[in-house]
């Protein structure tokens, strides 16, 4: 695994968040809303930013001061985001890749090793919402996580 930020941060309570990249329009603004409560609270969160809901969540997240997990569904970028080097350098960020540096794209295999890294790096699970028998329902499903 590689880091890039803080890892003293994987030592709080982490709550991750899960969500399949198609769902509902009403499942879209609770997860905003969860992800502004979470915010608010100052907990930390452990998510992706692969589908749309996910970087929407983790943009939410980003504008607060609590900590938060980011694991990549591909290896550390060489060049990143100036808002996330900034929160970097304000301890509040960590991003974290399961793959090396010459793993550039994002495939299948590469999303469901990120969702498991997260379930495995998280003390509960938050799922947004999963698609029937679809890939994040096979994963929970496989691991025998039926209560999120």
């Amino acid at each position: 695994m590689e880091f890039l930020g803080n890892k003293d941060i994987l030592k709080n309570h982490k709550t991750g968040f899960l969500s399949s990249r198609k769902c509902p329009a009403e499942v879209v603004l609770k997860s905003y809303e969860w992800a502004k409560f979470q915010r608010t609270e100052g907990n930390c969160v452990v998510c992706g930013n692969h589908s749309q809901i996910e970087q929407d969540v983790f943009e939410i997240l980003l504008k607060g001061d609590q900590p938060l997990v980011l694991v990549l569904p591909r290896g550390l970028k060489k060049r990143w985001d100036k808002s996330w080097l900034e929160n970097i350098e304000k301890n509040r960020l960590l991003i974290i890749s399961p793959f090396t540096k010459d793993i550039t794209r994002v495939t299948r295999e590469t999303a469901i090793h990120k969702n498991e890294t997260i379930l495995s790096l998280s003390d509960n699970i938050v799922v947004g919402y999963k698609s029937p028998n679809g890939q994040l329902d096979r994963l929970l499903t496989k691991l025998k996580i039926d209560h999120v």
